[in-house]
Order: C-alpha cells, then sequence, then structure tokens
C-alpha cells in the first residue's frame, strides 16, 4: 500500500511539475505568429499554418494570426480555408487592409473577380497608399475586361513607385486598343 500511495505522489508532483514548466517556458501568441511568419517566409506553409493556429488558439481575437494563416492556406491553394480565415481576420479588425488584399487573392484565384475587386477596393479605401491593392485590382479589372478601370489602377501602382510587369502592360495595350 505504501508502495502504491509513493506512486500517486510521485505521479501528482510529475504532473505539477510539469505543468509548472510548460507555464513558465509557454510560448505568446505573438511569439507564435512571429516563428509562423518565419516558417512562411522559408515556404514551410505547413509548419506555418501550425505555428499561427497554436498563436490562434492562445489568442482567439488575433486577426494577424488568422490573416496569415489564411495566406499559408493560400499558398496550398487550400482557398476555401483562406477565405475563411481572411473573413475572420475582418470580423475581428474590419478596418485590417492587409486582410482584404488577402481575401482578394483567393477570390482572384478563384476566378471570383467581383469579389477580388470588390476586396481590394475595401482595402484601398482603408489604405490608399497600398500599391499591391491597386496593381491587383487592376490585373482583376484586366481579366474582367475593365480595360479602363485596370489602366486606371495601373496608372496609379505606377505613380505610387510600383514597377507593372512588362508582360501585363503589353496585354493590357493590345487588348485595350490603346497605349497608355
Amino acid at each position: 500500500m505504501k508502495l502504491q500511495g509513493y506512486k500517486i505522489m510521485m505521479f501528482v508532483l510529475t504532473t505539477v511539475l510539469f505543468l509548472t514548466v510548460s507555464f513558465v517556458y509557454a510560448e505568446t501568441a505573438e511569439e507564435y505568429v512571429e516563428r509562423g511568419s518565419a516558417n512562411y517566409k522559408q515556404g514551410n506553409f505547413t509548419q506555418a499554418i501550425s505555428d499561427f493556429t497554436k498563436a490562434i488558439e492562445i489568442n482567439p481575437n488575433d486577426a494577424q494570426a488568422y490573416n496569415n494563416r489564411g495566406l499559408a492556406y493560400f499558398k496550398q491553394d487550400d482557398l476555401p480555408q483562406a477565405i475563411s480565415d481572411c473573413t475572420k481576420a475582418i470580423e475581428i479588425n474590419p478596418d485590417n487592409a492587409d486582410a482584404y488584399f488577402s481575401r482578394g487573392l483567393a477570390y482572384a484565384k478563384q476566378d471570383n473577380l467581383l469579389q477580388a475587386i470588390a476586396d481590394y477596393t475595401k482595402a484601398i479605401e482603408i489604405n490608399p497608399s497600398f500599391i499591391k491593392a491597386y496593381n491587383n485590382r487592376g490585373v482583376a479589372y484586366y481579366a474582367a475586361k475593365e480595360y479602363d478601370k485596370a489602366w486606371q489602377d495601373v496608372h496609379k501602382a505606377e505613380e505610387l513607385g510600383f514597377v507593372v510587369n512588362p508582360n501585363f502592360l503589353d496585354a493590357l495595350k493590345k487588348e485595350s486598343a490603346r497605349d497608355k
């Protein structure tokens, strides 16, 4: 009987020690976001998703973690999950231009041009200097055969310092039958 009591006491002490050590060394949501971002930049999208998921578990209101995880899902061609995560980021922070832009990327890849254009437009409304949003909206307008609007966005992106892909400019010139 003494041996069983000793085993129970050791189990309790080991559990308390483990929980104490885990608490002391637990990473914050921000640290998981940073680690996830590093993994994303290295192309380790599965690990990035895992890191962002841990950040969300720690802080379910971390809009950046949702947006970043959405981008990692986008890179893995899981567009419904990418859209879902970006939408959640927008619900948490409706002024998150990056989340609108990211969701626009996923919609554009699905050929849902109207929704992509709407999201790029919202990103621009929130951040009028969002160069990539102008460029991507211009590309979406081009795909939708709205060439005048595509030109407007190309000019705005260039005005803000973006170097527009010359192949895209050639295609836009050809399809719109104009030089600028």
